[in-house]
């Protein structure tokens, strides 16, 4: 567990576990704690970093605002500053962007991809998550200061009192229009997307994100020669806010990471 300092951000990482690397990214008003349920599977398998995006967890924020762009930048200078080539990253929700990102910037450090509850436009929420994401600002941060999440935030934040900046610089965030359809279908790179049956996300999006990563378009046939590079999970009986203590998870993701990719016919 430390810091290391990266384009000017001073960004909190935790390493636990042996073998390949995977990069784990929460989601929005989280930290590296989130994915506390998921370790010991990972952990069995993989060498794990968990990390605190700008203004989240024990990375303080900086005079910057919160962009996905920026944020990919941030992750992909710490896996070059750690020495390490062809990760593996998985991305929640907020993360999930921030990792899709990494590996459209960043194409050369990312070895598979696994994006978690996240659209890869912003019309792929559903339209009552849009008009919550629209009312995020510091009033909001303030009715949340009986939360849970604000809890492990003064515990953790290097500066706790920026709670409410965070909740306004996340709204604008959330708020801007974003479509990286065209870059997604030219990624070339494995990529698992995982929903939740119920999830915050669309369903006809979750398929048309598959479908852009070259999913869904024929039979894989008989012998599963036809199997895309990209996988489509949806994991029954979960939601948006609860996938990430699901064992369910793990079990989808892990067979993922491990499996021989075969050249498409």
């Amino acid at each position: 567990m430390t810091y290391t300092e990266v384009d000017g951000l001073r960004i909190w990482y935790e390493a636990s576990g042996a073998g390949r690397p995977l990069v784990l990214l929460h989601g929005g008003f989280g930290s590296t704690a989130a994915f506390a349920p998921l370790l010991p599977a990972l952990t069995a398998r993989r060498r794990v970093i968990a990390v605190d995006l700008q203004g989240h967890g024990r990375t303080a924020d900086v005079d910057r605002p919160l962009r996905y762009e920026s944020m990919a930048d941030d992750v992909a200078a710490l896996i070059v500053r750690l020495g390490l080539t062809a990760v593996d990253i998985l991305g929640y929700s907020l993360g999930g962007g921030v990792a899709l990102r990494t590996a459209i910037q960043h194409p050369g450090l990312v070895r598979r991809l696994v994006v978690v509850s996240a659209p890869c436009r912003r019309s792929g929420w559903y339209p009552e998550v849009l008009a919550a994401m629209a009312g995020q600002d510091e009033t909001y941060g303030e009715h949340m200061r009986a939360s849970p999440a604000y809890q492990h935030h003064v515990r953790v934040a290097p500066q706790p009192a920026d709670w409410s900046r965070l909740w306004a610089k996340s709204g604008e965030l959330l708020r801007r229009e974003y479509d990286w359809s065209l870059e997604v279908s030219a990624l070339a790179l494995p990529t698992l997307l995982v929903f939740a049956d119920a999830d915050s996300v669309t369903t006809a999006h979750m398929v048309e994100f598959f479908g852009l990563l070259g999913g869904g378009h024929r039979d894989a046939g008989r012998d599963g020669s036809g199997r895309p590079v990209a996988r489509l999970a949806v994991l029954p009986g979960l939601t948006h806010h609860d996938i990430l203590a699901s064992p369910a998870l793990p079990a989808a993701v892990l067979p993922f990471l491990t499996h021989v990719v075969r050249p498409p016919t």
